[in-house]
């Protein structure tokens, strides 16, 4: 009825039987992109649940290359591809996964110049970064341009998600007005992080990126934070509102990137804040 192969029958059989998914429900994740920025711990495994549901365009952003420490968390990656550049090493084991997807390899740091530029080209956002300066710089560009996103970010046992519509929803900028001081938050090689806590929070944005396609709104992670300590499976959910006078999303928000908001060369590194 819908045009799939007997192969794709099978791949997607578990998915396509769930009362809200179903035929139509396939055809709109198999038209749909995500764009994927750090591909570490967190965007990493998220690309791969992705790839495995049959994400037609997958966009990878990544400028780093695979390192010993990463591994014992960003399971995408082996021994043997220490070294490589992070995109063509995932890029690599995702077309294993689902030959049938397409994969843009984007081997650039994210700033400021470029951030709008990449976001646009795509239907969701994904953050897998690891600092605060490209948090806020994935959120007011995913704003300007209206595109969604989930973020999340880990710490030891820790870790927090939430998704953001623009315009609709209350944005990061919304819940957290000013960038933490430097050095006042550790991040993950200064306070260590265990090693499944980065892909639990993965799979939440990947199921989070797949409701938005099968245009599960009323269900996302919307005005709400979903925070974890694995530690002590301890689970909460937190609401926010959104603030119309938010300097990114609020009512006389202005329509351009202000580089003064974010350190000087920030990048977008693919570890997990």
């Amino acid at each position: 009825m819908f045009g799939f192969s007997k192969e794709q029958i099978r791949r997607y059989g578990r998915q396509i039987v769930l009362p809200d998914v179903g035929g139509s429900g396939q055809k709109k994740i198999q038209g749909s992109s995500v764009l994927i920025i750090g591909v570490g711990g967190l965007g990493s495994i998220a690309s791969m649940y992705l790839a495995a549901a049959g994400v037609g365009k997958i966009g990878l952003v990544d400028s780093d290359v695979v390192d010993l420490s990463n591994l014992h968390r960003q399971i995408i990656y082996s021994t043997g591809d220490i070294g490589e550049l992070k995109v063509d090493a995932a890029s690599n084991v995702l077309k294993e996964i689902n030959p049938e997807i397409r994969i843009d390899k984007i081997p650039q740091k994210l700033t400021p110049k470029n951030a709008r530029s990449l976001v646009k080209k795509y239907d969701m956002i994904i953050d897998g970064t690891d600092n605060f300066p490209a948090k806020y710089l994935i959120n007011d560009a995913c704003v300007l341009e209206r595109k969604p996103f989930v973020m999340a970010g880990v710490l030891q046992y820790e870790g927090q998600v939430i998704t953001v519509i623009p315009r609709q929803t209350a944005c990061y900028r919304c819940i957290f007005p000013n960038m933490p001081t430097p050095g006042l938050i550790p991040n993950c090689s200064e306070a260590g992080v265990l090693g499944p806590i980065p892909g639990f929070a993965a799979c939440l944005q990947a199921t989070e990126a797949l409701k938005f396609m099968l245009g599960h709104g009323t269900r996302l992670l919307t005005d709400k934070m979903f925070i974890f300590n694995l530690q002590y499976s301890d689970f909460r959910l937190i609401r926010f509102e959104r603030d119309e006078e938010c300097p990114t999303c609020g009512n006389h928000a202005k329509d351009y990137l202000d580089e003064r908001d974010y350190e000087e060369n920030n990048e977008c590194r693919s570890e997990e804040a």
